[in-house]
């Protein structure tokens, strides 16, 4: 066996420095596409293949070219890989960035850090008669944020004395009072992110935020293209706009809309979670697809026998696939066979906690006023209510007007209180995990809520292999009751 260490991540900053003191023309991460995609007909080791793809930059490139784009091998250009700080962007820009499900992101927290004055006023709004309008909201948000910050930490530190008395507790509770503070805040409000992604992906994302109706996203897509352009060309072909990212949901928006009524959109909206659709007789498929694996039979004869076993026979079969497992161990793979399809009503915090499960099929509709606001318990019983429904009002007119006339822009306006109809479509496997974290009673409490509702739903619809759904605090309790 040889196992070679082909590459790492380097730092921008040192990548620089390397090109100043030499002049190698190798440093690009285009050269490793272009040797491994030559693995499968080349028969050499594959270090030689990238000795030799680094010694011929522009061969290499020509090859990449024809392997990617000629023959359609898109997979090539996943070996590429990038990092960039995404900084000054708001919080609507970051939904969409945090829409790709093959990249990864760690973004700045508003649980964690204290807000600062800052936020982006969107290209579409500036110059316009209601420019002046969204700075005074702004304002007004940022100014409500920190007195509701200030009262709600006096509110925490007296309702949790006993915590407030041990000095290592100190950011828990000013973080209890941040995450609800920030309710008030609006889309606009500044953010930023680390993102790393392969090169297949990056232009994927170009070509949609080239697309994309805001303008602060297509200058996002500008500079990210910028900055990979001439280091990896041969990778990176077509970050161009298309009808089709462009186009069709605008399409769909303007023919649907036309023949529905309104009011027909916004009805049941009270219901935060609803069970809309599940895989029938879950529990047994799964353990069917189990027992088709530990004896071979076909699936249709391992269901077969699953139907005809004892209910002592089945939980034995759960017991035995959970039984040796440890809180950061995921489920078996077979349980990704049972699927949940849910709506949900989700504040725009919310939404920002759940998009970060990338597995999931999230389709989000448009932030909806008329859906109402999600106020933090704490806010209310710290007698901030009043103060928060006026501003998220007055955030609501501006939303109004600007939906009239700069309509793309229009979320800017709008709060964290905010709701959105969201269609959430998830496996058994994947819900386990977003229990293990977002059910347990460190999570934030409106991620909470919702993972506690759609884990209550699975249990109804999948009572044997659901059972073991609950959050990391409750792990050992779980494990115990169910292996003993």
């Amino acid at each position: 066996m040889k196992v070679f260490l082909a590459g790492y991540n380097l730092d921008a900053d040192v990548i620089a420095e390397l090109k100043k003191n030499n002049s190698r023309q190798d440093i690009t991460p285009e050269t490793l596409s272009a040797a491994y995609a030559r693995i499968s007909r080349d028969p050499r080791p594959i270090n030689e293949l990238r000795r030799d793809a680094r010694a011929e930059v522009e061969k290499s490139r020509k090859s990449n070219q024809k392997i990617i784009f000629g023959l359609g091998h898109s997979s090539v250009a996943e070996h590429a890989v990038f990092n960039f700080d995404v900084i000054d962007v708001s919080r609507r820009a970051m939904e969409e960035l945090e829409k790709f499900r093959l990249c990864s992101y760690t973004e700045k927290s508003q649980r964690y850090i204290t807000l600062d004055s800052a936020y982006i006023t969107p290209p579409e709004i500036c110059g316009t008669h209601l420019e002046t309008d969204f700075h005074k909201l702004q304002k007004n948000l940022m100014a409500l944020y920190e007195r509701c910050y200030a009262k709600l930490k006096t509110y925490v530190w007296e309702k949790h004395a006993a915590l407030a008395a041990e000095p290592q507790n100190k950011n828990l509770l000013e973080g209890w009072a941040k995450e609800d503070a920030r309710y008030i805040t609006s889309l606009a409000v500044g953010a930023q992110a680390g993102l790393t992604l392969n090169a297949r992906n990056l232009e994927k994302m170009l070509r949609r935020f080239a697309s994309h109706s805001l303008q602060e996203i297509r200058d996002l897509g500008v500079q990210l293209h910028t900055l990979v352009k001439d280091i990896a060309p041969s990778i990176i072909k077509y970050p161009e706009a298309n009808a089709y990212d462009r186009d069709t949901y605008a399409d769909l928006r303007k023919y649907t809309q036309k023949i529905i009524k309104k009011n027909s959109l916004i009805s049941q909206k009270n219901k935060t979670c609803r069970l809309i659709d599940y895989t029938k007789s879950g529990d047994a498929k799964i353990l069917a697809a189990l027992t088709a694996r530990s004896t071979n039979l076909p699936y249709k004869e391992a269901l077969s026998a699953v139907q005809k076993m004892t209910m002592k026979q089945k939980r034995d079969i759960f017991k035995i696939c959970v039984q040796n497992m440890q809180m950061w161990d995921v489920m078996l793979r077979e349980y990704e066979l049972a699927e949940l399809t849910f709506e949900l009503i989700v504040s725009a915090s919310c939404f920002a906690q759940l998009k970060r499960h990338r597995l999931l099929t999230l389709l989000a509709a448009d932030y909806e006023p008329a859906l109402g606001l999600r106020l933090p318990p704490a806010l209310e019983a710290a007698g901030l209510a009043g103060d928060f429904v006026r501003a998220a009002h007055d955030a609501e007119k501006l939303y109004a007007r600007l939906k009239k006339e700069n309509p793309a822009a229009a979320d800017y306006a709008l709060t964290n209180a905010h709701q959105r109809r969201v269609i959430c479509k998830v496996n058994l496997r994947e819900l386990y995990h977003i229990s293990r974290l977002r059910e347990d009673a460190h999570a934030q409490w409106d991620i909470r809520e919702i993972a506690a509702l759609l884990t209550a739903a699975a249990r109804e619809v999948f009572p044997l292999t659901a059972s073991f759904l609950g959050g990391k605090d409750k792990y050992a309790e779980l494990h115990a009751e169910i292996c003993g």
